[in-house]
């Protein structure tokens, strides 16, 4: 039987189309949806990952609940995807639900659904997820910002497989498998007691942690180019690959976001076109940390000095870079690095670059040391 045919059985009052219409936009939006980026993404050089993925083809056929922890942005959800795939329920419907993005109130009525008159504007009887994700995958994504009376019904969910809808007096059970996943410290939440101790040890049953991007370092290249080839199909441009300093400094970068905010760079990367910027930005936010954890103890207003002068001396290291490989013809690097001649004379005399075969050309070399156009602007 299928899993529109369950859901009708738990109501007859509810039109058969409409559920039916329910199962099939949900599974339009999973079906497809990640299908392709975990072939491209399931190669890893990294040991942390490869061992990630070893323990998910061992859970992925055991039927029971499976915590990821990790940071933001690291990629739960893409494990998550795979877990499913890999799973005896890879022809059913996978579901997601951000449980921090929603109220209490609709969150539950989002995950179990609910009866005509259960609040003002419930006209009619609405399955939740649960019940459309029958037979299916549901993940439970920021599982840690879900209120605690809330907590309680999932965990009677997870027991007992049953539930009733919101206003609803009528039992119905649901075979769906639960993954969950935070970002947040399980056990100080316990202690906090913003999260129920007896929910944690039943999701517990496996854990896995997604390491951070500066984890595994050796997959940065892989979605360097993943993400160039996805974005540039997206945004309608060439797929524009990375220049060799921005691409170290791609490795270099501790990348706190982890995957997502190197996909936002990539995303930058391909619309700006300004590799200067883009580099000024990676390494500001590196000093910035740096100086925080060398110098914690100092006032934020010595912060600024600092970063202006990394990001100066980045500046002055790529133009001069640009310069020799052009054998300083200025109009051809100006071109290469997406600014204007007189901008790039103007931060020729401010940085003091000379060209070693040109000392009567004009300018003299400066004396002072490298200061940002922020800074100089400020």
């Amino acid at each position: 039987m299928n899993a529109s045919a369950r859901v009708i059985d738990f109501d007859r009052s509810i039109p058969a189309a409409d559920v039916r219409r329910e199962l099939a936009a949900a599974r339009s939006r999973t079906s497809g949806e990640g299908a392709s980026e975990l072939e491209e993404l399931s190669a890893s050089f990294s040991p942390a990952m490869a061992e990630l993925q070893h323990q998910i083809e061992r859970v992925a056929g055991v039927d029971v609940p499976v915590l990821l922890l990790g940071e933001s942005g690291v990629g739960k959800e893409f494990a998550a995807k795979k877990l499913h795939a890999r799973s005896p329920r890879a022809g059913r419907t996978f579901l997601k639900i951000n449980c921090a993005a929603l109220p209490s109130e609709l969150l539950e009525s989002e995950l179990f659904g609910y009866e005509p008159g259960a609040f003002t504007g419930a006209v009619k009887a609405k399955p939740g997820l649960f019940e459309l994700c029958d037979r299916g995958t549901i993940l439970l994504d920021e599982i840690g910002e879900m209120p605690p009376g809330l907590q309680a019904k999932l965990l009677h969910v997870l027991q007992d497989k049953q539930f009733s809808r919101l206003g609803g007096r009528r039992l119905l059970t649901v075979d769906v498998r639960v993954i969950a996943a935070t970002n947040i410290n399980i056990e100080r939440a316990i202690e906090q007691k913003t999260f129920r101790t007896d929910l944690y040890y039943r999701l517990n049953t496996i854990t896995l942690h997604v390491p951070a991007l500066r984890e595994r370092r050796q997959d940065i290249p892989l979605f360097i180019d993943y993400f160039i080839d996805l974005l540039s199909a997206e945004l309608g441009c060439l797929p524009r690959p990375l220049s060799k300093r921005a691409f170290d400094a791609c490795m270099q970068h501790s990348w706190p976001g982890n995957v997502r905010e190197l996909k936002s760079f990539i995303c930058r990367h391909l619309i700006l076109q300004d590799d200067v910027t883009l580099i000024s930005e990676l390494l500001s936010s590196n000093g910035d940390r740096g100086s925080s954890e060398a110098h914690g103890k100092e006032e934020k207003s010595g912060l600024k000095p600092r970063i202006a002068s990394i990001r100066a001396e980045a500046e002055k290291q790529m133009i001069e870079e640009c310069l020799k490989k052009s054998r300083w013809n200025r109009t051809e690097t100006a071109h290469a690095l997406h600014i204007s001649t007189k901008t790039l004379w103007n931060k020729m005399r401010q940085y003091g670059i000379n060209d070693p075969s040109r000392r009567g050309d004009g300018y003299v070399e400066s004396k002072r040391q490298p200061q940002s156009l922020d800074a100089g602007a400020a």
